[in-house]
């Protein structure tokens, strides 16, 4: 059973859900409820958190401010504020316990840019919580994540932990943007041990997944098509139409040759271009991601997606111009993690099945604070909680069940108390 006030918390940030970068309520308010619960021996707040040059996918300076005003009429502190001004978000949170190893928490905080169901049956409706921000949702959990790691802190402060927790609030998750930005921090630099995990995933209430693999890495791509308009009835030869590039490369990317050594991916989630059809469009773009079950495979997809841009701009006579846009790594998770992850996980409360390992089938930018972790010799594990989410996630009716909140607490708390006294 999950604590009635980390429900609250939880519901109080899924009403003001924040995307990437904008998570400027969302950080006051765990600012706020830290300071609140646990006595901590640091607290390192937006700049202070991430290191600034790493962040990517920021968006421009009138879209900040606008949520950077949204969060001070929303009542966060003006001073908290002032820190994080232009899309300087999240936090790390460290808590000494004497001698002892350094365990990291990785738990991501922001939302996505879409609209929440209003259906009369969906949870948050039904209970009075739904996004007041319209056009953004929690839509894959973030919100119950920070509630976890909030959770989790209380639960180590109370307990006979012996060592030194950090607990990162990330932002930009979903943008593939934070994780870089703390992996390159000093805060993990002496980081022995790492948790991250993430909620439903297609895994019921009740259900945990001590090691979850299968990260695909990944990197976003945009396609500047350049050409010339004309006349498209009266003088069509003049023209170098940026569209039909466009068009030819996107049919050739879904045509990259799969590879023997194991998954890839590609995807042009955006087309787009012209301005009328009786003219021959100048200009035409392409945002597109490639992935693979390991960063060599996504290197490979990458490769040959930019072979393929330049040969349709090229056929066409139109210029090209291609940004890389947010990546993130392949990771794995650790055995000797995962064997404690599991042994605490199936004497939780509420915790009623197992699982040893599975696939995301997806990417996730907690790779990136895994890897360095791993680079310098520890180890690291993602864990998978599971919750009853009627929609998928990422859609409009998402929602989780607020009991698995108290079993990633105890989960996640658990295994924290347990490599403090075993160090694997």
């Amino acid at each position: 059973m999950t604590d009635t006030d980390l429900v609250s918390l939880r519901r109080d940030l899924h009403r003001k859900p924040e995307p990437a970068w904008r998570e400027f309520y969302t950080t006051a308010r765990i600012v706020e409820e830290l300071q609140s619960r646990v006595d901590l021996d640091a607290l390192h707040v937006g700049p202070d958190a991430t290191v600034a040059d790493q962040r990517m996918g920021v968006p421009d300076a009138a879209e900040l401010a606008a949520w950077h005003d949204r969060a001070r009429e929303a009542g966060a502190d003006e001073e908290l504020l002032a820190e994080l001004e232009g899309g300087h978000t999240g936090a790390v949170a460290v808590l000494e316990r004497g001698e002892g190893p350094t365990v990291g928490l990785r738990v991501d905080i922001d939302a996505l840019p879409r609209e929440e169901s209003d259906d009369p049956d969906h949870a948050p409706v039904a209970e009075g919580f739904r996004s007041e921000h319209e056009g953004a949702m929690h839509a894959c959990g973030h919100d119950a994540h920070a509630t976890i790691g909030i959770g989790v802190l209380q639960r180590i402060a109370e307990s006979d932990f012996a060592g030194t927790l950090k607990v990162f609030f990330q932002p930009a998750e979903e943008v593939i943007g934070g994780g870089k930005s703390m992996a390159k921090s000093e805060h993990i630099e002496d980081v022995d041990y790492l948790l991250a995990l993430h909620i439903g995933l297609d895994h019921p209430t009740g259900e945990i997944v001590a090691g979850i693999d299968g990260f695909l890495a990944v990197r976003h791509l945009e396609a500047t098509f350049s050409g010339a308009s004309a006349h498209a009835g009266g003088h069509p030869e003049q023209g170098r139409n940026a569209v039909q590039a466009m068009a030819a490369a996107v049919q050739n990317l879904y045509s990259i040759p799969r590879h023997n050594d194991g998954a890839t991916r590609v995807n042009a989630g955006v087309a787009e271009g012209g301005s009328a059809p009786n003219v021959i469009p100048e200009e035409a773009r392409i945002l597109a991601e490639v992935r693979g079950e390991t960063t060599d495979l996504m290197e490979y997809m990458h490769e040959t997606a930019e072979r393929v841009l330049r040969s349709a701009a090229e056929m066409h006579d139109c210029d090209l111009e291609i940004e890389i846009g947010a990546d993130a790594p392949s990771a794995t998770s650790d055995d000797e993690l995962v064997s404690i992850v599991a042994d605490v996980a199936g004497d939780a409360n509420g915790v009623d099945r197992v699982l040893e390992r599975d696939a995301l089938g997806g990417s996730e930018d907690a790779t990136y604070l895994m890897r360095e972790v791993q680079q310098h010799g520890g180890l690291a594990c993602y864990v998978g909680v599971g919750t009853d989410h009627p929609g998928g996630h990422h859609t409009a009716t998402f929602d989780v069940d607020e009991a698995s909140i108290g079993h990633g607490i105890e989960t996640i708390a658990g295994a924290i108390d347990r490599i403090g006294r075993d160090r694997p």
